[in-house]
Protein backbone atom coordinates (compact mmCIF):
# COMPACT_ATOMS: atom_id res chain seq x y z
CA UNK A 1 0.00 0.00 0.00
CA UNK A 2 1.67 3.47 -0.70
CA UNK A 3 0.55 6.00 1.68
CA UNK A 4 0.32 10.07 0.37
CA UNK A 5 3.08 10.85 2.58
CA UNK A 6 6.57 12.58 1.45
CA UNK A 7 9.61 12.07 3.39
CA UNK A 8 8.41 9.55 5.43
CA UNK A 9 12.14 7.83 6.18
CA UNK A 10 10.23 4.48 7.10
CA UNK A 11 7.05 3.55 8.95
CA UNK A 12 8.57 3.88 12.75
CA UNK A 13 7.37 6.75 15.05
CA UNK A 14 11.09 8.62 15.35
CA UNK A 15 10.31 9.07 10.99
CA UNK A 16 7.34 10.45 11.81
CA UNK A 17 8.16 12.88 14.20
CA UNK A 18 11.07 14.01 12.50
CA UNK A 19 9.11 14.43 9.08
CA UNK A 20 6.64 16.62 10.87
CA UNK A 21 9.08 18.64 13.07
CA UNK A 22 10.98 19.54 9.89
CA UNK A 23 7.53 20.62 7.77
CA UNK A 24 5.54 22.02 10.74
CA UNK A 25 8.39 23.37 13.09
CA UNK A 26 6.49 26.54 13.95
CA UNK A 27 2.97 25.57 14.15
CA UNK A 28 1.66 24.61 17.49
CA UNK A 29 1.26 20.88 18.93
CA UNK A 30 0.27 20.06 22.36
CA UNK A 31 -1.53 22.31 25.04
CA UNK A 32 -3.96 22.14 27.85
CA UNK A 33 -7.48 23.92 27.68
CA UNK A 34 -6.44 27.86 28.30
CA UNK A 35 -2.78 27.22 28.44
CA UNK A 36 -0.52 28.87 25.52
CA UNK A 37 0.76 25.28 23.04
CA UNK A 38 4.00 23.81 22.51
CA UNK A 39 5.40 24.19 19.17
CA UNK A 40 6.49 21.38 17.29
CA UNK A 41 9.68 22.28 17.87
CA UNK A 42 9.92 22.86 21.83
CA UNK A 43 7.89 19.28 21.44
CA UNK A 44 10.47 17.69 19.92
CA UNK A 45 13.33 19.68 22.03
CA UNK A 46 11.22 17.98 25.06
CA UNK A 47 11.83 14.54 23.65
CA UNK A 48 15.08 14.95 22.73
CA UNK A 49 16.16 15.88 26.39
CA UNK A 50 13.51 13.02 27.70
CA UNK A 51 15.57 10.45 25.28
CA UNK A 52 19.42 11.57 26.96
CA UNK A 53 17.51 11.34 30.47
CA UNK A 54 16.35 7.66 30.06
CA UNK A 55 19.46 6.80 28.52
CA UNK A 56 21.51 8.50 30.85
CA UNK A 57 19.72 6.34 33.56
CA UNK A 58 20.74 3.14 31.76
CA UNK A 59 17.47 2.19 29.75
CA UNK A 60 18.07 0.72 26.85
CA UNK A 61 16.51 -0.43 23.22
CA UNK A 62 13.84 -2.94 24.48
CA UNK A 63 13.41 -1.78 28.02
CA UNK A 64 9.71 -1.55 28.67
CA UNK A 65 8.73 1.68 30.83
CA UNK A 66 5.68 2.11 32.52
CA UNK A 67 3.22 5.03 31.69
CA UNK A 68 0.25 6.18 34.15
CA UNK A 69 -1.08 9.62 34.11
CA UNK A 70 -4.51 11.57 32.85
CA UNK A 71 -3.82 13.48 29.72
CA UNK A 72 -1.39 16.37 29.55
CA UNK A 73 1.23 17.60 26.92
CA UNK A 74 3.73 15.77 28.64
CA UNK A 75 2.22 12.23 27.94
CA UNK A 76 2.96 12.74 24.22
CA UNK A 77 6.79 13.55 25.28
CA UNK A 78 7.18 10.52 27.05
CA UNK A 79 5.44 8.05 25.00
CA UNK A 80 7.37 9.57 21.55
CA UNK A 81 10.72 9.99 24.00
CA UNK A 82 10.52 6.18 24.59
CA UNK A 83 10.11 4.81 22.05
CA UNK A 84 12.25 7.01 19.77
CA UNK A 85 15.57 5.08 20.80
CA UNK A 86 13.83 1.35 20.82
CA UNK A 87 12.31 1.23 24.15
CA UNK A 88 8.40 0.06 24.55
CA UNK A 89 6.15 2.34 25.91
CA UNK A 90 3.50 0.49 28.59
CA UNK A 91 0.26 2.81 28.14
CA UNK A 92 -1.81 2.07 31.45
CA UNK A 93 -5.04 3.39 31.60
CA UNK A 94 -5.27 5.99 34.59
CA UNK A 95 -7.96 4.49 36.13
CA UNK A 96 -7.16 0.83 36.55
CA UNK A 97 -7.30 -0.61 39.79
CA UNK A 98 -3.84 -0.14 41.14
CA UNK A 99 -3.32 -3.73 41.60
CA UNK A 100 -4.02 -4.50 38.39
CA UNK A 101 -1.50 -1.63 37.84
CA UNK A 102 0.81 -3.66 40.05
CA UNK A 103 0.27 -6.61 37.99
CA UNK A 104 1.17 -5.09 34.70
CA UNK A 105 4.16 -3.72 36.20
CA UNK A 106 5.08 -7.45 37.19
CA UNK A 107 4.26 -8.86 33.93
CA UNK A 108 5.48 -6.65 31.32
CA UNK A 109 9.07 -6.51 33.20
CA UNK A 110 9.20 -2.92 33.29
CA UNK A 111 12.84 -1.01 33.63
CA UNK A 112 10.93 2.54 34.34
CA UNK A 113 7.50 4.46 35.11
CA UNK A 114 6.49 7.59 34.31
CA UNK A 115 4.17 8.93 36.08
CA UNK A 116 1.97 12.01 37.45
CA UNK A 117 1.47 13.32 40.81
CA UNK A 118 -2.19 12.33 40.87
CA UNK A 119 -1.41 8.85 40.70
CA UNK A 120 1.92 8.55 42.34
CA UNK A 121 0.92 6.60 44.96
CA UNK A 122 -0.39 3.63 42.93
CA UNK A 123 3.51 3.42 41.90
CA UNK A 124 4.85 3.84 45.90
CA UNK A 125 2.79 0.96 47.11
CA UNK A 126 3.92 -1.39 44.02
CA UNK A 127 6.22 -3.84 45.78
CA UNK A 128 8.39 -5.96 43.14
CA UNK A 129 11.75 -4.66 42.59
CA UNK A 130 11.87 -4.57 38.33
CA UNK A 131 11.48 -1.32 38.22
CA UNK A 132 14.91 0.53 38.53
CA UNK A 133 13.46 4.29 38.88
CA UNK A 134 10.74 6.57 38.37
CA UNK A 135 9.75 9.83 36.39
CA UNK A 136 7.29 12.58 37.01
CA UNK A 137 5.38 13.33 33.96
CA UNK A 138 4.64 16.62 35.65
CA UNK A 139 8.24 18.03 35.27
CA UNK A 140 10.07 14.73 33.88
CA UNK A 141 12.40 14.68 36.91
CA UNK A 142 13.57 11.64 39.21
CA UNK A 143 11.44 11.15 42.19
CA UNK A 144 14.18 10.38 44.41
CA UNK A 145 12.97 8.38 47.12
CA UNK A 146 11.34 5.84 43.82
CA UNK A 147 14.93 4.92 42.49
CA UNK A 148 17.27 2.64 42.81
CA UNK A 149 20.24 5.00 43.57
CA UNK A 150 22.80 2.60 42.89
CA UNK A 151 21.70 1.57 39.60
CA UNK A 152 21.32 4.47 38.50
CA UNK A 153 25.06 5.62 39.13
CA UNK A 154 26.26 2.59 38.25
CA UNK A 155 25.35 2.91 34.50
CA UNK A 156 27.93 3.25 32.05
CA UNK A 157 28.06 5.14 29.13
CA UNK A 158 25.42 3.21 26.59
CA UNK A 159 27.14 2.90 22.66
CA UNK A 160 24.28 0.02 21.39
CA UNK A 161 22.66 1.33 18.32
CA UNK A 162 19.02 2.50 19.35
CA UNK A 163 17.38 3.41 15.90
CA UNK A 164 14.41 1.27 16.13
CA UNK A 165 13.17 -0.43 13.16
CA UNK A 166 9.58 -0.90 11.73
CA UNK A 167 8.86 -4.00 12.93
CA UNK A 168 10.31 -3.55 16.60
CA UNK A 169 7.98 -3.47 19.64
CA UNK A 170 6.93 0.36 20.02
CA UNK A 171 4.12 -0.38 22.47
CA UNK A 172 2.52 -3.19 24.84
CA UNK A 173 -0.83 -2.47 25.93
CA UNK A 174 -2.98 -4.27 28.66
CA UNK A 175 -6.30 -4.04 26.94
CA UNK A 176 -7.58 -4.10 31.09
CA UNK A 177 -7.21 -5.27 34.61
CA UNK A 178 -4.94 -7.95 34.57
CA UNK A 179 -5.22 -11.87 36.18
CA UNK A 180 -2.77 -14.83 35.96
CA UNK A 181 -3.87 -15.02 31.88
CA UNK A 182 -3.60 -11.40 31.20
CA UNK A 183 -3.24 -10.47 27.61
CA UNK A 184 -0.36 -7.46 26.52
CA UNK A 185 -0.95 -6.33 23.08
CA UNK A 186 2.07 -6.04 21.06
CA UNK A 187 2.24 -3.15 18.35
CA UNK A 188 5.02 -2.64 16.38
CA UNK A 189 6.15 0.54 14.75
CA UNK A 190 4.92 0.08 11.59
CA UNK A 191 1.52 -1.44 13.38
CA UNK A 192 1.07 2.11 14.64
CA UNK A 193 2.69 4.20 11.96
CA UNK A 194 0.53 2.52 9.09
CA UNK A 195 -2.71 2.80 10.90
CA UNK A 196 -2.21 6.50 11.36
CA UNK A 197 -1.91 6.94 7.69
CA UNK A 198 -4.46 4.68 7.15
CA UNK A 199 -7.29 7.53 7.87
CA UNK A 200 -6.43 9.70 4.89
CA UNK A 201 -9.32 8.04 2.79
CA UNK A 202 -11.68 8.58 5.77
CA UNK A 203 -11.36 12.38 6.46
CA UNK A 204 -8.70 14.91 5.14
CA UNK A 205 -6.78 16.44 8.22
CA UNK A 206 -4.93 20.24 7.65
CA UNK A 207 -2.55 21.72 9.70
CA UNK A 208 -4.86 24.51 10.67
CA UNK A 209 -6.79 22.09 12.50
CA UNK A 210 -7.20 21.94 16.54
CA UNK A 211 -7.94 18.85 18.02
CA UNK A 212 -9.83 18.79 21.84
CA UNK A 213 -8.78 15.58 23.45
CA UNK A 214 -11.55 13.76 26.19
CA UNK A 215 -10.58 10.28 26.11
CA UNK A 216 -7.40 8.71 28.13
CA UNK A 217 -4.86 8.70 25.75
CA UNK A 218 -3.44 5.12 27.51
CA UNK A 219 -6.74 4.04 25.13
CA UNK A 220 -5.14 3.18 21.53
CA UNK A 221 -8.05 4.83 20.22
CA UNK A 222 -7.34 8.28 21.77
CA UNK A 223 -3.76 7.44 21.09
CA UNK A 224 -3.43 6.64 17.44
CA UNK A 225 -6.18 9.00 16.24
CA UNK A 226 -5.80 11.66 18.86
CA UNK A 227 -2.25 11.76 19.25
CA UNK A 228 -0.19 10.22 16.06
CA UNK A 229 -2.71 11.01 13.77
CA UNK A 230 -2.60 15.52 13.96
CA UNK A 231 0.85 14.80 14.61
CA UNK A 232 1.42 13.75 11.48
CA UNK A 233 -0.89 16.15 9.64
CA UNK A 234 0.86 19.37 11.80
CA UNK A 235 -2.40 19.87 13.80
CA UNK A 236 -2.89 20.99 17.55
CA UNK A 237 -4.08 18.94 20.61
CA UNK A 238 -5.75 20.40 23.60
CA UNK A 239 -6.39 18.33 26.79
CA UNK A 240 -9.13 18.56 29.57
CA UNK A 241 -7.21 18.70 32.77
CA UNK A 242 -10.77 17.70 34.55
CA UNK A 243 -13.04 14.99 34.67
CA UNK A 244 -15.21 16.12 31.00
CA UNK A 245 -18.47 17.04 32.75
CA UNK A 246 -20.84 18.53 30.33
CA UNK A 247 -19.98 22.20 32.37
CA UNK A 248 -16.55 21.20 31.82
CA UNK A 249 -16.86 20.56 28.06
CA UNK A 250 -19.62 23.55 27.31
CA UNK A 251 -16.17 26.31 28.64
CA UNK A 252 -13.61 23.84 27.00
CA UNK A 253 -15.67 24.49 23.69
CA UNK A 254 -15.94 28.14 24.14
CA UNK A 255 -11.85 28.15 24.15
CA UNK A 256 -11.00 26.02 22.31
CA UNK A 257 -13.43 25.83 19.41
CA UNK A 258 -11.94 22.61 18.17
CA UNK A 259 -12.36 21.91 14.11
CA UNK A 260 -11.94 17.95 15.22
CA UNK A 261 -12.59 15.47 17.93
CA UNK A 262 -13.00 12.17 18.76
CA UNK A 263 -14.94 10.61 21.32
CA UNK A 264 -17.17 7.60 22.62
CA UNK A 265 -20.83 7.58 21.80
CA UNK A 266 -21.74 8.61 25.58
CA UNK A 267 -20.72 11.98 25.29
CA UNK A 268 -22.85 12.85 21.99
CA UNK A 269 -25.79 10.52 23.35
CA UNK A 270 -25.81 12.40 26.27
CA UNK A 271 -25.60 15.58 24.55
CA UNK A 272 -28.67 14.51 22.31
CA UNK A 273 -30.75 13.51 25.32
CA UNK A 274 -30.24 16.48 27.44
CA UNK A 275 -29.87 19.35 25.34
CA UNK A 276 -31.73 18.13 22.05
CA UNK A 277 -34.63 15.52 22.66
CA UNK A 278 -36.50 17.63 25.41
CA UNK A 279 -36.65 20.72 23.24
CA UNK A 280 -38.51 18.13 20.87
CA UNK A 281 -40.34 16.24 23.50
CA UNK A 282 -41.80 18.95 26.18
CA UNK A 283 -45.13 19.48 25.03
CA UNK A 284 -48.11 17.53 23.22
CA UNK A 285 -47.22 19.50 20.15
CA UNK A 286 -43.96 19.05 20.01
CA UNK A 287 -43.98 15.14 20.37
CA UNK A 288 -46.68 15.20 17.68
CA UNK A 289 -44.96 16.92 15.14
CA UNK A 290 -41.50 15.45 16.00
CA UNK A 291 -43.37 12.34 15.00
CA UNK A 292 -44.27 13.54 11.55
CA UNK A 293 -40.90 12.05 9.31
CA UNK A 294 -40.10 15.64 7.38
CA UNK A 295 -40.88 17.61 9.75
CA UNK A 296 -38.25 15.89 12.43
CA UNK A 297 -36.11 15.82 10.03
CA UNK A 298 -35.90 19.80 9.38
CA UNK A 299 -36.16 20.32 13.11
CA UNK A 300 -33.41 17.62 13.32
CA UNK A 301 -31.19 20.07 10.81
CA UNK A 302 -31.71 23.26 12.76
CA UNK A 303 -30.60 21.01 16.09
CA UNK A 304 -28.01 20.48 14.01
CA UNK A 305 -26.29 23.89 13.43
CA UNK A 306 -26.88 24.56 16.97
CA UNK A 307 -24.97 21.46 18.29
CA UNK A 308 -21.89 22.70 16.52
CA UNK A 309 -22.32 25.96 17.57
CA UNK A 310 -22.43 24.08 21.20
CA UNK A 311 -18.70 22.48 20.30
CA UNK A 312 -17.67 26.11 19.46
CA UNK A 313 -18.83 26.45 15.49
CA UNK A 314 -15.58 25.23 14.21
CA UNK A 315 -16.23 21.34 14.22
CA UNK A 316 -15.90 19.35 11.37
CA UNK A 317 -15.15 15.86 12.24
CA UNK A 318 -16.28 13.89 14.79
CA UNK A 319 -15.18 10.59 15.40
CA UNK A 320 -17.33 7.56 17.05
CA UNK A 321 -15.68 4.53 18.45
CA UNK A 322 -14.82 2.41 21.64
CA UNK A 323 -18.38 1.30 21.75
CA UNK A 324 -21.56 0.95 19.64
CA UNK A 325 -24.28 4.08 19.02
CA UNK A 326 -27.74 3.79 19.61
CA UNK A 327 -29.66 3.83 16.59
CA UNK A 328 -31.85 6.40 17.57
CA UNK A 329 -28.54 8.96 18.16
CA UNK A 330 -27.06 8.18 15.10
CA UNK A 331 -30.00 8.52 13.01
CA UNK A 332 -30.85 12.24 14.64
CA UNK A 333 -27.22 12.96 13.59
CA UNK A 334 -27.64 11.53 10.15
CA UNK A 335 -30.49 13.95 9.76
CA UNK A 336 -28.95 16.76 11.50
CA UNK A 337 -26.25 16.77 8.92
CA UNK A 338 -23.33 16.54 11.91
CA UNK A 339 -19.84 15.97 10.79
CA UNK A 340 -19.55 12.35 12.33
CA UNK A 341 -18.01 9.12 11.39
CA UNK A 342 -18.16 5.85 12.93
CA UNK A 343 -15.28 3.90 13.37
CA UNK A 344 -14.64 0.23 14.29
CA UNK A 345 -11.67 -1.50 15.50
CA UNK A 346 -9.75 -3.41 18.40
CA UNK A 347 -6.46 -2.87 20.20
CA UNK A 348 -4.88 -5.68 18.46
CA UNK A 349 -5.48 -3.31 15.26
CA UNK A 350 -3.58 -0.51 16.43
CA UNK A 351 -6.76 -0.06 16.56
CA UNK A 352 -8.75 0.83 13.08
CA UNK A 353 -10.35 -1.29 10.73
CA UNK A 354 -13.44 0.54 9.04
CA UNK A 355 -14.87 4.18 9.29
CA UNK A 356 -17.54 5.68 7.50
CA UNK A 357 -16.40 8.80 4.97
CA UNK A 358 -16.41 12.37 5.84
CA UNK A 359 -19.06 14.03 3.27
CA UNK A 360 -20.18 10.77 1.91
CA UNK A 361 -23.17 9.24 2.12
CA UNK A 362 -23.88 7.09 5.69
CA UNK A 363 -25.23 4.05 5.46
CA UNK A 364 -27.41 3.84 9.40
CA UNK A 365 -26.00 1.12 11.57
CA UNK A 366 -22.41 0.91 9.27
CA UNK A 367 -18.81 1.53 10.83
CA UNK A 368 -17.91 2.22 6.77
CA UNK A 369 -15.63 0.62 4.67
CA UNK A 370 -12.14 -0.87 5.19
CA UNK A 371 -9.14 1.62 5.99
CA UNK A 372 -5.89 2.64 3.73
CA UNK A 373 -4.45 -0.91 3.58
CA UNK A 374 -6.66 -3.32 5.51
CA UNK A 375 -8.40 -5.67 4.32
CA UNK A 376 -11.95 -7.10 5.59
CA UNK A 377 -13.51 -10.86 5.11
CA UNK A 378 -16.17 -12.67 6.31
CA UNK A 379 -15.15 -16.44 8.08
CA UNK A 380 -17.85 -19.20 8.29
CA UNK A 381 -20.61 -16.98 7.40
CA UNK A 382 -24.30 -18.48 7.95
CA UNK A 383 -25.87 -19.46 4.74
CA UNK A 384 -29.18 -17.86 5.13
CA UNK A 385 -27.88 -14.28 6.62
CA UNK A 386 -24.70 -13.79 5.36
CA UNK A 387 -23.04 -13.13 8.81
CA UNK A 388 -19.69 -14.41 10.38
CA UNK A 389 -16.77 -14.01 12.18
CA UNK A 390 -15.14 -10.49 10.96
CA UNK A 391 -11.37 -10.95 10.20
CA UNK A 392 -8.64 -8.73 8.95
CA UNK A 393 -5.09 -8.02 7.47
CA UNK A 394 -3.19 -5.22 7.47
CA UNK A 395 0.38 -3.91 8.11
CA UNK A 396 -1.66 -3.17 11.70
CA UNK A 397 -2.25 -6.25 12.80
CA UNK A 398 -0.13 -6.74 16.47
CA UNK A 399 3.02 -8.39 16.48
CA UNK A 400 0.94 -10.94 18.82
CA UNK A 401 0.61 -11.09 22.93
CA UNK A 402 3.18 -10.75 24.91
CA UNK A 403 4.25 -13.79 26.49
CA UNK A 404 1.21 -15.80 25.28
CA UNK A 405 1.76 -17.90 21.85
CA UNK A 406 -1.02 -19.93 23.04
CA UNK A 407 -3.58 -17.36 22.80
CA UNK A 408 -1.59 -15.19 20.01
CA UNK A 409 -2.25 -18.80 17.77
CA UNK A 410 -5.99 -18.62 18.57
CA UNK A 411 -6.65 -15.43 17.06
CA UNK A 412 -4.16 -15.28 14.21
CA UNK A 413 -4.85 -17.31 10.88
CA UNK A 414 -1.47 -17.10 8.56
CA UNK A 415 -1.96 -13.24 8.14
CA UNK A 416 -5.18 -12.64 9.14
CA UNK A 417 -6.65 -11.52 12.42
CA UNK A 418 -9.87 -13.39 13.64
CA UNK A 419 -11.76 -10.09 15.90
CA UNK A 420 -14.33 -12.67 17.12
CA UNK A 421 -16.81 -10.26 16.32
CA UNK A 422 -19.63 -11.17 13.87
CA UNK A 423 -20.99 -8.76 11.08
CA UNK A 424 -21.42 -8.95 7.11
CA UNK A 425 -20.30 -6.77 4.18
CA UNK A 426 -22.85 -5.66 1.97
CA UNK A 427 -22.36 -5.30 -1.98
CA UNK A 428 -20.65 -1.81 -1.55
CA UNK A 429 -18.42 -2.88 0.77
CA UNK A 430 -20.07 -1.44 3.90
CA UNK A 431 -19.23 -3.24 7.12
CA UNK A 432 -22.30 -3.93 9.28
CA UNK A 433 -21.09 -5.16 13.28
CA UNK A 434 -24.19 -7.48 14.53
CA UNK A 435 -22.90 -8.81 17.71
CA UNK A 436 -19.69 -9.60 19.59
CA UNK A 437 -18.64 -13.87 19.92
CA UNK A 438 -16.81 -12.69 22.46
CA UNK A 439 -18.08 -12.33 25.87
CA UNK A 440 -16.01 -8.87 26.62
CA UNK A 441 -18.39 -6.11 27.47
CA UNK A 442 -17.75 -2.38 26.43
CA UNK A 443 -17.68 0.18 29.05
CA UNK A 444 -19.38 3.90 28.50
CA UNK A 445 -15.75 5.01 27.98
CA UNK A 446 -15.02 2.63 25.54
CA UNK A 447 -13.55 0.27 28.18
CA UNK A 448 -13.06 -3.37 27.04
CA UNK A 449 -14.41 -5.01 30.49
CA UNK A 450 -14.04 -8.50 30.31
CA UNK A 451 -16.85 -10.37 33.01
CA UNK A 452 -14.89 -13.33 33.57
CA UNK A 453 -12.33 -11.51 35.66
CA UNK A 454 -15.05 -9.49 37.79
CA UNK A 455 -16.62 -12.80 38.32
CA UNK A 456 -13.82 -14.26 39.57
CA UNK A 457 -13.58 -11.75 42.08
CA UNK A 458 -17.01 -12.24 43.36
CA UNK A 459 -16.69 -16.06 43.30
CA UNK A 460 -14.28 -15.46 45.73
CA UNK A 461 -17.29 -14.99 48.28
CA UNK A 462 -17.82 -18.66 49.97
CA UNK A 463 -21.53 -17.89 49.63
CA UNK A 464 -21.87 -17.61 46.01
CA UNK A 465 -21.53 -20.27 44.02
CA UNK A 466 -21.93 -18.56 40.70
CA UNK A 467 -22.19 -15.29 39.44
CA UNK A 468 -22.62 -13.94 35.92
CA UNK A 469 -21.75 -9.53 34.89
CA UNK A 470 -23.55 -8.25 31.99
CA UNK A 471 -25.02 -5.22 30.91
CA UNK A 472 -28.85 -4.53 31.57
CA UNK A 473 -31.07 -2.81 29.49
CA UNK A 474 -30.02 1.00 30.29
CA UNK A 475 -25.84 -0.19 29.25
CA UNK A 476 -24.99 0.22 33.45
CA UNK A 477 -22.96 -3.13 34.84
CA UNK A 478 -24.65 -6.10 37.08
CA UNK A 479 -24.13 -9.33 38.28
CA UNK A 480 -26.55 -12.00 38.94
CA UNK A 481 -25.58 -13.88 41.86
CA UNK A 482 -26.29 -17.47 42.61
CA UNK A 483 -26.20 -18.20 46.22
CA UNK A 484 -25.32 -20.91 48.55
CA UNK A 485 -28.59 -21.90 50.20
CA UNK A 486 -26.98 -23.40 53.17
CA UNK A 487 -24.07 -20.46 53.98
CA UNK A 488 -26.57 -18.07 53.23
CA UNK A 489 -29.26 -19.15 55.59
CA UNK A 490 -27.02 -18.59 58.69
CA UNK A 491 -25.12 -15.48 57.83
CA UNK A 492 -28.38 -12.71 56.72
CA UNK A 493 -31.68 -13.72 56.07
CA UNK A 494 -32.34 -10.04 54.52
CA UNK A 495 -30.72 -11.31 51.11
CA UNK A 496 -31.00 -7.29 49.51
CA UNK A 497 -29.08 -6.01 52.38
CA UNK A 498 -26.80 -9.18 51.76
CA UNK A 499 -26.44 -8.48 47.87
CA UNK A 500 -25.49 -4.33 48.36
CA UNK A 501 -22.88 -5.03 51.05
CA UNK A 502 -21.40 -7.69 49.05
CA UNK A 503 -21.72 -5.19 45.70
CA UNK A 504 -20.16 -2.56 47.70
CA UNK A 505 -17.18 -4.96 48.65
CA UNK A 506 -16.21 -6.23 45.36
CA UNK A 507 -16.59 -2.99 43.99
CA UNK A 508 -13.97 -1.58 45.81
CA UNK A 509 -11.38 -4.09 44.14
CA UNK A 510 -11.90 -3.54 40.71
CA UNK A 511 -11.35 -0.85 38.03
CA UNK A 512 -13.76 2.22 38.07
CA UNK A 513 -15.34 1.34 34.92
CA UNK A 514 -15.75 -2.29 35.88
CA UNK A 515 -18.10 -1.51 39.13
CA UNK A 516 -21.88 -2.24 39.14
CA UNK A 517 -25.02 -1.11 40.05
CA UNK A 518 -26.74 -3.94 41.19
CA UNK A 519 -26.37 -7.02 42.49
CA UNK A 520 -29.69 -9.83 41.37
CA UNK A 521 -29.95 -12.77 43.36
CA UNK A 522 -30.36 -15.84 40.59
CA UNK A 523 -32.39 -18.40 42.85
CA UNK A 524 -32.07 -21.26 40.02
CA UNK A 525 -28.70 -22.75 39.11
CA UNK A 526 -27.57 -20.77 36.17
CA UNK A 527 -27.84 -23.59 32.81
CA UNK A 528 -24.40 -24.55 31.88
CA UNK A 529 -22.62 -25.74 28.64
CA UNK A 530 -20.78 -29.79 28.91
CA UNK A 531 -17.88 -27.96 29.42
CA UNK A 532 -19.70 -26.02 32.72
CA UNK A 533 -19.66 -22.85 30.77
CA UNK A 534 -23.06 -20.20 31.41
CA UNK A 535 -25.05 -20.08 28.58
CA UNK A 536 -24.65 -15.93 28.58
CA UNK A 537 -27.00 -15.94 25.61
CA UNK A 538 -30.08 -17.00 27.96
CA UNK A 539 -30.04 -14.46 30.43
CA UNK A 540 -29.13 -11.12 27.74
CA UNK A 541 -32.76 -10.56 27.04
CA UNK A 542 -34.10 -11.16 30.88
CA UNK A 543 -32.35 -8.26 31.86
Amino acid sequence: MNYPYENLENFTLPSLLNRSVKLYETQDILAKVGQTPMTYTEFDTAVQKTVLLLKGYGIKKGDKILLLSENMPNWGVAYFAVTYFGAVIVPVLPDFHPSDVHRIMKHSEIKAVFVSSKHQQTIENYGGSNNKFVLNLDSLTLVDKMCNVDYIYAVETNTQDTTPHEDDLAALIYTSGTTGNSKGVMLSHKNLVTNAMSAYIQVQIKKEDVFMSILPLAHTFECTVGLIVPILHGSSVHYIDKVPTPSVLLKAFKIVRPTMMVSVPLIIEKIYKSKVLPKFTGSFLMRTLYSIGFIRKRLNKIAGKKLIETFGGRLRFFGVGGAGISPYVEQFLIEAEFPFIVGYGLTETSPLIAGSVLGAKVKHRSTGIAMAGVEIAIENKDPKTGHGEIIARSPSIMMGYFKDEEKTAEVMQDDWFLTGDLGYLDEDGFLFISGRSKNVLIGSGGENIYPEQIEATINQNESVVDSLVMMDKNQKLIALINLDEEKIYHEEKNREEYLENMRKDVNAQVSSFSRMVKFIEEKEPFVKTPTKKIKRFLYADKY
